[in-house]
């Protein structure tokens, strides 16, 4: 309700403390099965550094959240901006969603050039897919909606499975470890 004085304030403590990239996470609710990898996209600014990352240019335009409005604010003043949103199972809605969580922490990683630690979350995050496929399992209907959304992502994601789309996530691999 207040996301002029939100973002004006944190754009303060970030001049404050002198911060020269900002990365702002979100999520958002989609058709994505929680059996695949989180779908995390994301914008930059400039987008010269998305395409560094492997992130591609974002094409939305319309409404936006407190993350978009973060992200336009710092962008203005010249900070580096990141902007990520992971696609969260909307049939699990339920937060927290250690999967999500864990995808976007990947990405994070890259993006200040560190290892952040993960704690727990990497077998909270087996625990929450174990969960969430014994619920799918005690209802025919939502398993067989299950099985069609892991059809479409498997069919969408085929020609993903490019030469090109190989390296990139080779790449990203490669520099995480050496950073590490």
């Amino acid at each position: 309700m207040r996301w002029r004085s939100y973002t004006a304030d944190l754009l303060a403590i970030a001049r404050e403390l002198g911060v020269r990239r900002a990365v702002v996470l979100g999520s958002l609710l989609a058709d994505a099965p929680h059996t695949r990898p989180i779908p995390v996209t994301g914008m930059c600014s400039p987008v010269e550094l998305g395409t560094r990352y492997g992130l591609e240019a974002a094409t939305y335009s319309g409404p936006t959240g407190i993350v978009g409005a973060v992200h336009e604010a710092f962008s203005a003043v010249g900070v580096e901006t990141v902007s990520l949103w992971a696609a969260i199972p909307h049939y699990v809605a339920q937060p927290p969603c250690p999967k999500a969580t864990l995808a976007l922490l990947g990405w994070v990683q890259d993006f200040v050039e560190t290892e952040v630690p993960l704690g727990d979350l990497p077998e909270e995050s087996v625990s929450w897919e174990a969960g969430v496929n014994d619920l799918t399992a005690e209802d025919e209907d939502i398993a067989s909606y299950v099985r069609g959304l892991e059809e479409a992502k498997d069919t969408v994601d085929l020609p993903e499975a490019t030469g090109d789309a190989i390296a990139q996530e080779f790449e990203r691999y490669l520099r995480r470890r050496d950073d590490g």
